[in-house]
């Protein structure tokens, strides 16, 4: 009798796991689960201390023509494990990330077809990660998805923090609303004036999405590790609150061309009741793969100044060099042009940032505007535009190469493309191979306007295998890539280290358009960086631009604000944005800007709310200072800051960048005060934040 109950439990025990299964995560306060439906439907869901985060969702694909891929299936095998480990970023906000997860494998096998599809579940303290792959099999090699039916299923109308579905761009002000109220905001939104727009049909949010549900729940949905396949937007039914991945197209409706052998981009959702671990995850870094370069020696940290915000202000500076826009690229002699006068990045103004940039302590130079073609940088209509490797005439790349390196400063490159993609990879190389002759160690990679191939978008799977691709090129020049209006970054970082920043939102050149809102700053930690640092070129001292004549547009934030970004806005690679004489008009504000540091050993969350404050302590890398950067939305408050981080047993001096008794962004945004303070670890400051205000520290050890 005790054999039959025996091997009766045990077969009880084996098709449990064979119909549903569960993973915990580590400290036990995420549960994921996975089942089949009756009809063979995989679906998961997921919670964080007993609370529903994501309720039983469906997972699969359809693939053309009209193949279901997300139902009919059988378990055939279930494989469970753990990893606990650590490893060393070549640049970041931590000098050590751990990685420490567990890890749940489901093979599946579709009735009828006899397809195999496999799911592979990360569950870590801090979220989940879930991907499929396709193993190779003789049922199934090359195929073109017509969509994935991935779901997210919530549980309310949580607050959300929201971009509208859009095929080629990321740079709409962050909306924030009820889930139930973006159908009835979203075409206001999308009336922003953008260089390039393709909404997707119906209702649909970028990702990173961030949510915060009724009961205190902190919930963030991306992607980790988007390579050969196409970014991922999320349909919304905003009765059932239940998002859909939406796959980005082509022009002719493929979502993606995939032969079996590989893998897709992790899905992750990240949640916590403490909105502070939601920017303290490094989640999306621990799914991408480890570093594939060799030597990484020549990558590091930079900060620099630029011939950039001029082409902004409106003072009439100018990228291109002529007033003539009828030049052909290679046939155009620019030698027998007659110079429009107001061409920014002339060897004279050049050596102008390289001398201050020497004499600051900055990495490098920005110059744009520096080639041939911005006459008649014409999008989508004209592919020729650029020359990568042919100056205007009043630009001396010898000359400038020589000068800078006697400073010790690098000139950044500019490879603007216009979106004309398909020409810029024909130039890629000689580009690259220029730089390197020349003794460019980085690039500012662009790409404004409709994309050509004209059957592509920016966030399609082809423009994702050009921007790894750009990556990969650079690398084998020792060149570090800053890209803008690239794809949304997924942790790539991790894998090729250098492509160290990217734009990929609103940033501030904005600012001189039609401007950014002061909880902006105070939302792209928890959205936009949830994926890779930015390139947000922080640092305007003078917000003011009418005083260059034309623009109107004023700054959103203080003086002191803009300080504090070089810490809340995460980047290796961070500008001086402002014009250099405006440093020169304010130097103990610029000490700021001077000392902190780009690269760190530890990052320490000290208080976070998505929409209304930051603030975010950092230890420099290698050295014993620590920097703080604080900032609020358009409501003053006051920060607490503790500074428990500090080592015990010594003492401290801390410098305090804070905003002036009289200072608001709309009224008196440079009105500041600097103090010094002695502290220890068991100090906590409470310091008065103005409206778009701000509080800057440097702590040094005595």
């Amino acid at each position: 009798m005790r054999l039959i109950i025996f091997i009766g439990m045990l077969c009880w025990m084996v098709a449990g796991t064979v119909s549903a299964q569960t993973l915990d995560s580590p400290d036990g306060n995420l549960k994921l689960n996975f089942r089949l439906l009756d009809d063979g439907t995989p679906v998961y869901s997921l919670q964080y201390k007993g609370k529903d985060v994501i309720k039983e969702s469906k997972m699969g694909f359809r693939i053309r023509p009209s193949y279901v891929f997300n139902k009919d299936f059988t378990i055939t095998d279930t494989r469970f494990s753990e990893s606990d480990t650590t490893w060393k970023p070549v640049l970041g906000g931590n000098s050590e990330i751990r990685d420490n997860h567990k890890e749940m494998f489901v093979a599946l096998q579709q009735n009828g077809t006899g397809w195999l599809l496999n799911i592979r579940f990360r569950l870590f303290n801090d979220g989940l990660g879930f991907r499929y792959e396709f193993p190779v099999q003789k049922e199934l090699r090359n195929f073109t998805l017509d969509g994935e039916t991935t779901e997210f299923r919530l549980t309310g109308d949580h607050k959300a923090f929201w971009l509208p579905g859009d095929y080629d761009t990321n740079e709409y002000p962050t909306t924030v609303s009820k889930l139930s109220e973006v159908a009835s905001l979203t075409e206001k939104v999308r009336q922003e004036p953008l260089a390039a727009k393709a909404f997707t049909p119906g209702l649909a949010v970028q990702t990173p999405l961030m949510l915060k549900s009724a009961d205190g729940l902190y919930i963030n949905i991306h992607e980790a590790a988007l390579v050969n396949y196409p970014a991922m937007c999320l349909d919304l039914d905003d009765k059932a609150f239940v998002l859909t991945s939406h796959l980005t197209p082509d022009r002719n409706g493929a979502r993606g061309f995939i032969q079996t052998g590989s893998v897709t981009p992790w899905r992750t959702v990240v949640v916590s009741d403490d909105a502070r671990d939601i920017l303290a995850s490094n989640l999306i870094l621990n799914l991408n793969e480890p570093c594939k370069l060799a030597d990484t020696s020549w990558i590091h940290p930079v900060k620099y100044v630029g011939v950039w915000w001029e082409y902004f202000t409106g003072q009439g500076s100018t990228w291109a060099y002529t007033n003539n826009q009828d030049i052909v690229i290679g046939e155009t002699d620019y030698t027998k042009e007659k110079p429009n006068g107001t061409h920014g990045a002339n060897t004279a103004h050049v050596k102008e940032y390289i001398d201050f940039a020497a004499k600051h302590g900055f990495d490098g130079v920005l110059v744009e505007g520096w080639n041939e073609g911005w006459e008649a940088n014409f999008a989508y209509i004209k592919e020729h535009i650029y020359d990568f490797d042919k100056p205007y005439p009043d630009f001396d790349v010898e000359e400038l190469h020589r000068y800078a390196a006697e400073r010790g400063v690098k000139i950044i490159m500019h490879h603007e493309t216009t979106s004309s993609v398909a020409d810029y990879e024909r130039q890629m190389e000689d580009a690259f191979r220029f730089m390197a002759d020349n003794g460019y160690d980085a690039v500012k990679t662009g790409y404004v306007g409709p994309i050509i191939p004209r059957s592509e978008y920016h966030d399609g799977q082809w423009m994702v295998n050009h921007y790894l691709r750009v990556a990969k090129t650079a690398a084998r020049y020792k060149v570090m890539v800053n890209s803008h209006e690239a794809v949304r970054p997924t942790g790539l970082c991790r894998t090729y280290p250098n492509w160290f920043a990217q734009e990929s939102a609103r940033g501030t050149e904005f600012e001189s358009f039609n401007g950014n809102t002061p909880e902006h700053t105070t939302i792209l930690p928890f959205t936009r960086l949830m994926g890779g640092p930015m390139d947000y070129t922080p640092g305007i001292f003078e917000g003011d631009l009418s005083v260059y004549g034309s623009n109107k547009a004023k700054l959103s934030t203080t003086l002191v604000k803009q300080l504090a970004l070089y810490v809340t806005m995460y980047s290796p690679l961070q500008m001086a944005a402002d014009l250099y004489q405006n440093y020169e008009k304010y130097p103990d504000a610029f000490q700021f800007i001077k000392d902190v540091a780009a690269d760190w050993d530890n990052t320490y969350i000290l208080e976070a709310e998505p929409g209304d404050y930051i603030t975010i302590a950092r230890k420099a890398k290698g050295k014993n200072e620590w920097y703080i950067g604080g900032i609020t939305d358009e409501n003053a408050r006051e920060a607490v800051i503790d500074l428990s981080f500090l080592p015990e047993g010594k003492k401290y001096e801390a410098t305090i960048y804070a905003d002036g008794k009289k200072a608001d962004w709309r009224t008196n945004p440079k009105d500041y005060v600097i103090s010094t303070k002695k502290v220890t670890r068991k100090t906590v400051l409470k310091q008065r934040l103005a409206p778009s205000g701000g509080v800057a520290i440097s702590i040094r050890e005595l």
